[in-house]
């Protein structure tokens, strides 16, 4: 009679601090309802060419302005385009936006948000006052103007969107570094001759990743946000391609004989704002070690 022999599964209290975030969003039903509907606007803009029932820039001068039919799901625009179709492949603006948005944010203010908290004196003063001054002037009012002077297009709208978002997470960082760096595991890495830039890369930030996370998926829900308000002024994303705020531009126009054109994009925004918003939620109550 032979045996076999398994290892013993850890205990949930072993388990590691992802799973045990993954096993307390799991239990979050709000948190994964948000991460349900991102995963479906993704897969969307993944499958635009599938999903799309029509080219998004094909106008058709026998279907303008048509309300909603079998055909046409969410009726037609001005130049009698797809509104559905256009509202599919205006996701991958969004989305687009809203991430590379970020990961510029991340790059820029992570670094400088580390510099800061890791050198202090001269060097955190310095980078403070920048950071505040740079926080004084509202969020989408600096996007815009940068973008304005970039130029119209999506490429240098993200490009202002990232910069714009970067004094958040320089603060960010920069507070969690100040409070992890007197820790004594920090200490024993100095004592032990580890080199600044050592300590900084594989002491200090992964265990500032938690909060970066919370943040990072809460200020994609402002960057699709801002991406749309520069799309509806023009220096987004550029006609004919679609895009939820360049819609809204053209469907004010239209607001008392097709109202549809202005409904769809707009509750699009709002779905995914929102979905963005209930997973940070999720997130930041999944990862506060104080909830543990």
């Amino acid at each position: 009679m032979s045996t076999t022999l398994t290892a013993p599964r850890a205990p949930a209290s072993e388990a590691g601090p992802w799973m045990r975030a993954w096993r307390k969003l799991r239990r979050n039903r709000v948190g994964m309802f948000g991460l349900m509907v991102v995963l479906g606007f993704v897969l969307m803009a993944m499958l635009a060419p599938w999903i799309a029932t029509h080219d998004p820039i094909a106008a058709s001068w026998s279907a303008i302005r048509k309300a909603p039919t079998a055909e046409f799901w969410f009726g037609t625009d001005e130049l009698g385009r797809d509104v559905f179709s256009r509202v599919v492949w205006g996701t991958r603006a969004s989305l687009l936006a809203g991430v590379v948005s970020v990961a510029i944010a991340l790059i820029i203010g992570v670094a400088i948000g580390m510099a800061a908290g890791f050198f202090g004196g001269w060097v955190d003063m310095l980078i403070s006052r920048i950071t505040d001054a740079f926080l004084a002037c509202p969020f989408l009012i600096m996007a815009i103007a940068l973008a304005a002077f970039l130029g119209p297009s999506l490429t240098n709208a993200m490009i202002a969107i990232g910069v714009s978002a970067a004094p958040i997470f320089v603060r960010l960082t920069r507070a969690q570094v100040i409070n992890i760096k007197v820790e004594d595991y920090i200490e024993a890495a100095r004592a032990v001759g580890c080199s600044p830039l050592r300590i900084a890369t594989f002491h200090i930030l992964p265990n500032i990743t938690a909060p970066v996370i919370v943040q990072s998926t809460l200020t994609i829900a402002s960057a699709i946000i801002a991406e749309a308000s520069l799309s509806f002024l023009g220096l987004g994303q550029q006609p004919p391609d679609p895009s939820w705020g360049s819609m809204l531009n053209t469907a004010k126009n239209f607001m008392d004989n097709a109202p549809w054109m202005a409904i769809w994009p707009g509750l699009a925004i709002f779905i995914l704002v929102l979905a963005f918003n209930l997973l940070g939620d999720g997130l930041r109550d999944a990862l506060d070690p104080r909830q543990r």
